[in-house]
């Protein structure tokens, strides 16, 4: 059986989150299990929810992306942060990196970007248990 990738999306534009369900939907071994448009709500979610991977936009109402990011990274077992936003301004983007974020991309010019990360994350953790499950085998 092979392993699924948990996705949690919090974007406020409603055509970008429907864009990135539709992709989502489309990859194999990747399951979307939330989304919101507001940061206090993704707080919540992503840490009840613990998904593998959090797509965040840098601006929401409630919290920003970046007070989201803040938020999630300070737990245990935080997930893999990647941030999606119109506002790629250099600044924001060593913010970001700074305060933990794995990933940051830009709407415009980057989006597809979000995609291959994934598909890279689920290649490795198919990768790392087939290595398992040989090593498991071996032992016998």
């Amino acid at each position: 059986m092979m392993p699924t990738l948990r996705v949690y999306i919090a974007e406020d534009s409603a055509p970008v989150r429907e864009r990135l369900q539709a992709r989502l939907a489309e990859m194999t071994g990747v399951e979307l299990v939330g989304q919101t448009s507001r940061g206090l709500e993704a707080i919540e979610a992503i840490r009840r929810l613990r998904p593998d991977i959090a797509i965040l936009d840098i601006r929401m109402p409630g919290a920003s992306g970046i007070e989201v990011l803040q938020a999630v990274k300070q737990g245990a077992s935080p997930p893999a942060v990647i941030m999606l936003t119109a506002f790629a301004y250099p600044q924001h983007r060593a913010r970001c990196l700074a305060m933990g974020a794995d990933y940051f991309f830009d709407k415009a010019d980057e989006f597809e970007n979000v995609f291959a990360v994934l598909e890279q994350m689920q290649a490795a953790r198919v990768r790392r248990r087939q290595t398992s499950e040989v090593s498991k085998t071996s032992e016998v």
